[in-house]
Order: C-alpha cells, then structure tokens, then sequence
C-alpha cells in the first residue's frame, strides 16, 4: 500500500467511532402504534416534528412499532421500545397503545392520543398539569357523538331507525361512544340498534344483518381497525344503499357518505409537536393534555347523488369539505 494511501485509510478508520458516536447521540422517538403504517397520518407527525425543528433522519431517528390490530402484542412493543431507552414514546391509534407505554414505563415520556376523557381513563390527573410522565391529545369522541347524530338526521330528517356498528375490540372507547349515543338518541326519538364488528367476516356478517333489518342509516364507530377497512365500509353501504355517517375524513375520502369529528391528521401533528419539545427538554408535566378544536364535516357528494340524496343547502353551508 502506498503511504498517501494508507495514511487515507488511516483517516477514514478513526472516523469510524466518530460517526458512530454521532449516530449514537442522535435523539430515537418511539412511535407505538395500534395499527398499521399510514401515510395520510404519518406527514403529518412528520410535519409537527419539522414545526418543532426536527427532521427524521437528519436530527432525529424513529423507530417504530406497528401491532397491525393484534391488541396482544402491544405490551410485548412497548417493551421493546423502553428497552431501547427512546426518549419518548408516540402511542396512537387507540389508547390501548398509551396505556401498554404507561405499564411498562413511568420515566420515559409518553404521548397518547385518546378519544376519551384520560383524566377519567387514569392517564392523567389533570388535563391542565399532568403530574406523571404521560400527556398527548383528547380527540373528544362522545363530545362529537350527538352532534354527529345531529347531522345524520339533518340530512335524513325521517330517519327513525339507526343501526352502529361498532369494534368490541376496542371496548373503551366503543362503550363511552354508544352511551352518548344512547342519550342522545333518545332526545331526539331515534331508535338504535348495534352491530358488533371485529374482524373482516364480522364486518360482511354485520351488513348481512343490517340489511335484514333494514335500518333508515348507519352511524359507524371510531377503532383503527374499523378505519383500515374504510373502503370495504364504503363499498358494503353502496351495495347494500345505507346512508352512512363516520367519525374520521378518510372514510369519506374513500366513498363514505359523511364524516364529521376531530382531525386526527392534526392530532397527530401536535404530538409530533409535542415530541420536539420533549426532544428539546420539556416534561410531559408541563405540556396540557390538547383538546382537540380542529372539528371537520366532509361530503361526499358523488355518493350522495349515487344514494339518490338531496344534501340540503344548511348542510352544505356548514361543510369543510364537499367531494366531488
């Protein structure tokens, strides 16, 4: 080997434990998720984190977890991630990941998403000052059911029937959804009938069923599970003509009739927010548990007219969205 040769390789072999120290010293995120992978939500974390001056792979590493639905295996990834000493932990897709990430961590930060109150969940004492090492988003589910029911009968003003299909799975969250449900269907002389869905089968048996009792409309629950099958919702409510109202936009982006509630995609945003300031020092006692204002009534107007619909103009007036 010549000399300007290996004084080269010299050179590049004691950069080796710098790189590597640089590497090392990069902050991880560990982002815990009850379902799967999803674009639309994932940019926007990403976008939170770029607000709060953070890009992943160039000041920040993520390393995720991903259940796919398997409820069983979030405590198994939670404890993955504690084991890898993250410096905060992002649990979305249902509070059953912030509450696998609180089990098996009371130091690390944690950041949840959750759809109920977390001061009545045990997650937080607090919604103002959080005391433990956890905080995050409250997308306020059964604050938006009656409204959310209110706009179904807008739309179907002689809808009497109302079937709901709702995820046992995520029993939780289900339970405080057909409460409020209950209540105020009852203001407004609505009668409620509930379908149970879990699985895929379940959820083709459950249409089975609701056409057999031919309800006036469907009014669908909030789980990950029931937004990963957005589309096969979609295309059974065509087939089977039920007009159907959803919590999160993306059903409707994909042909459900209506949705109205909280943005998750700005939900996600503020935890990636959330996750910057962490990164920068901040404790999860000093950050309030966001109430979610972002609130959103998209249309779907294609399949309106499919539906042989009429969307009154109060209806449109209101709409943050109508699709085309």
């Amino acid at each position: 080997m010549q000399r300007r040769e290996f004084i080269a390789a010299l050179g590049s072999a004691a950069a080796w434990p710098l790189a590597a120290h640089a590497q090392q010293a990069m902050p991880v995120i560990g982002f815990l998720n009850t379902s799967s992978p999803d674009a639309y939500r994932l940019r926007a974390f990403h976008q939170g984190l770029k607000e709060a001056g953070f890009v992943e792979g160039e000041n920040v590493a993520v390393d995720y977890r991903w259940a796919d639905n398997q409820i069983d295996q979030l405590q198994t990834l939670a404890a993955e991630l504690v084991r890898r000493q993250v410096t905060v932990i992002v649990a979305g897709g249902g509070i059953r990941s912030g509450l696998a990430a609180r089990t098996e961590t009371k130091s690390i930060p944690v950041l949840f998403i959750a759809a109920e109150d977390p001061v009545k969940l045990g997650l937080v004492t607090s919604l103002a000052k959080p005391d433990g090492n956890l905080t995050g988003v409250n997308i306020l589910l059964t604050e938006v059911v009656a409204k959310r029911l209110e706009l179904l009968r807008q739309l179907l003003p002689k809808a009497i029937r109302i079937g709901v299909l709702a995820d046992p799975v995520n029993a939780a969250t289900s339970d405080s959804m057909l409460k409020g449900l209950d209540t105020a269907a009852r203001t407004m002389g609505l009668q409620v009938q509930v379908f149970n869905a879990g699985t895929i089968r379940e959820i083709d048996a459950a249409f089975a069923s609701l056409v057999n009792a031919r309800p006036d409309a469907l009014f669908v629950g909030i789980s990950p599970f029931l937004l990963e099958r957005r589309v096969q919702l979609a295309q059974l409510a065509a087939r089977h003509a039920i007009p159907a109202i959803y919590q999160e936009r993306e059903h409707a982006e994909v042909g459900g009739l209506m949705s109205y509630g909280a943005s998750i995609a700005d939900a996600y945003r503020q935890l990636g927010v959330y996750a910057g300031r962490i990164l920068k020092g901040a404790k999860p006692a000093d950050l309030p548990v966001v109430q979610s204002s972002k609130l959103e009534l998209v249309i779907n107007h294609s399949t309106a007219r499919m539906l042989g619909l009429t969307l009154p103009p109060t209806l449109l007036s209101i709409a943050d969205e109508v699709i085309e």
